[in-house]
Parts: structure tokens; sequence; C-alpha cells
């Protein structure tokens, strides 16, 4: 075997079991009960990846990303690493980047939160912005072949990167921890799409375990997956209007799997602020705009079953930590230059607390 080669070799095995150390380290996250006394018989749960290390789902994305890239012989220990990413995943995969000692480069819409851009250079990532976010995806495959790099691509890799079966992915997890509960087997699991990796992680557990457990997509209203869902012959939006950083796209990802989506739901960004905001109050602490995209539709799912005099329990994802985002979603200033209004949204929001039902709009 060639010296170079076996170099390779040795590197790659160190920087697995970096990556795997780091893990072994890391507790699992929580699932959060929210309190619904008004309706008897249905449990809500959140399961708060923003307790990640760095701070969001897309902590376990990049490391499936970093393993996969890896094992495939792809990553040596002198390759840039390049991403295209609304932010939280480029944060994410600075931080592998950094653990082992790779030099990292995130393209990113110029509209990306202030707070993500520092988290991701706090992580020892550099930025690239792009002024057209349909470009994200040409900019990081130039820059990764002018750097000699490689380009992660977590919209090609997202649901093939990660084991569906198990290895303590995000479905394996909800349910272990659901196990004790009253519900153990939950009616909905609602999360968004950015890639489609969660969404097709979670359609293949319940699938593969035999589960009646349907899933539920939450979609911004300018985002082109639900409009896929409802005719596969919509492959792309001109623009993807929304300002709900981490889900929506404006073109059907490679890795988005409808087949194993049961539902899905569009919600307007003025609604999935209003929801974020409304939880935010109810936790003590921020959370993102995705994650109140995700209640909304949570919301809606829980007022069908009570019409339908049904029992169960309902998962969703909080996504990210809040404060990522105090200068846009909690912001009243930014809101209203974005002509957002949010009143309608909170006001429903908070008559499904008060269990006065709840109107979509």
């Amino acid at each position: 075997m060639p010296s170079t080669h076996l170099a390779h070799r040795n590197w790659t095995d160190q920087a697995v079991r970096r990556i795997e150390a780091d893990f072994n380290r890391s507790a699992d996250t929580h699932l959060i009960p929210i309190d619904l006394p008004h309706y008897p018989g249905i449990e809500l749960y959140l399961k708060d990846e923003s307790s990640h290390p760095t701070g969001s789902l897309k902590h376990r994305l990049a490391r499936s990303l970093f393993l996969y890239a890896l094992c495939n012989g792809w990553i040596g220990p002198d390759t840039p690493i390049v991403e295209a990413s609304s932010g939280s995943t480029a944060v994410s995969e600075a931080y592998f980047a950094r653990m082992l000692g790779l030099r990292f480069i995130a393209v990113v819409p110029r509209s990306t939160a202030a707070e993500k851009i520092a988290a991701i250079e706090f992580q020892g990532g550099e930025c690239h912005f792009a002024d057209d976010p349909n470009e994200v995806y040409r900019e990081a495959e130039s820059l990764a072949r002018a750097s000699r790099g490689h380009y992660m691509d977590q919209f090609k890799y997202a649901e093939r990167a990660t084991d569906w079966r198990g290895n303590n992915n995000i479905a394996e997890s909800i349910f272990q921890q659901l196990a004790r509960e009253r519900h153990p087997v939950p009616r909905w699991i609602v999360c968004g799409a950015g890639t489609g990796g969660t969404s097709a992680t979670l359609g293949r557990f319940v699938r593969y375990n035999h589960f009646t457990t349907e899933i539920c997509v939450s979609d911004p209203e300018g985002s082109v997956f639900h409009r896929h869902f409802a005719d596969r012959g919509v492959t792309t939006v001109e623009r993807c209007e929304s300002c709900i950083e981490g889900i929506g796209r404006p073109r059907v990802e490679p890795s988005f799997i409808p087949q194993v989506v049961d539902r899905m739901m569009a919600v307007r960004d003025a609604d999935s602020i209003a929801a974020a905001r409304v939880l935010s109050e109810r936790l003590g602490r921020l959370c993102g705009g995705s994650t109140g995209t995700n209640l909304w539709a949570c919301a809606q799912l829980i007022a069908e079953m009570v019409a339908q005099g049904r029992e169960g329990s309902v998962v969703s994802i909080l996504c990210d930590q809040g404060e990522r985002y105090a200068s846009t979603y909690f912001n009243d200033a930014w809101v209203a230059r974005k002509h957002l209004d949010l009143a309608p949204g909170m006001r429903a929001m908070r008559e499904f607390f008060a269990g006065r039902g709840f109107t979509s709009h």
C-alpha cells in the first residue's frame, strides 16, 4: 500500500474517531412536553434540537454528512469544505471542520441573519455571500472547484447520509423518549423541509418499524415543496419569497422524498413568526421561525383531532435557538419593514392555548 494512501487512511481513521468521541460526549436532546390542559387526551411534545453543541437540528445532519464524506474518501487532511446553506447547517459544519483542522467556507444568501453569520465565524468558518439565493448552489460548486475542496451538498446527500433505520437518528430518539408516555406511538410527527432529509428519515423509520404514525411537513407558503407534493410536475418556483430561514426552497431538493410524507401544510411567514413568539413566551426562551411553522401545523392537527374525538400525541421539532433571530423575527422594526402583520396569528395561537379552538386563515 503506497505511503500516501496509508497516511490518508490513518488520517481518516483519526477523523472518524474524533467525531465519534464528540458524539459520545454529547447527551441526547430533550423531548419537551407542552402543557395543553384544555385538550385532555392529547399530548404535544417538542424535540429540542437547539440543545446540540451548535444550537440546532442541523448538528445531526452535519455530523452525518462529515462521516459520509470521510468514509467515501472525499475528504483528506488538506481538503477545504464548502457548503451552500441558509445558516444553521453552516454553523454545524464549521464546528466539525474546525474539529478536523479543515478550512470551511459557507455560501449563504446575503439576507441571512447577522447572528447566524457571527455563529459561523465563531466556529472558524468563512462566509461567501450570494445576492441571489437561487445561486448558492452554483457558487458553492464553483468555490469548491477553485479551492480544490469538497462541496458537502447537504441538499443532495441529506437523505442518504443519515441512517434512517436507527443509529440514534432523530426518529429513533423520539420513539425511545416516548416509550413511557401515555401515547408512545404518536398520531403525527411534524417537521419542516429544507433539504428534505428530516422528513425522509422520519417517514422511512415509521414504515420500517410498522408504526401507524403519519408525517406532516409544514412548509412556508412561498416554498416549492408543498406545491410539488400536490403536483409532482411542479419542481421549481421563480423565487421562494419566504423569510423563514432553514426551511422552504425555490427548487425541489434531491433529498426530499414526497412518497414518505403523508400530508403537507403551507404556512404564512407572519403566522410562523407569530407562533414562534407565542411559544417563546410560554417557554421563557426564544425559539426560531421554523419552530413556529411547525407549531402552527401542530395546532391545526390538534384542532382536527379534537373535532374528530380522537386522542393521541403530536410531536414536532424545536429547531434552533431564537437568539439567532433577535435582529429579525423578534425585532418589531424588521417585521414592519417586511410588512408582516403578526396580530392575527398571535391571536389564533393564544386562542388555541386557551382552549378556544384554532382558526387557521
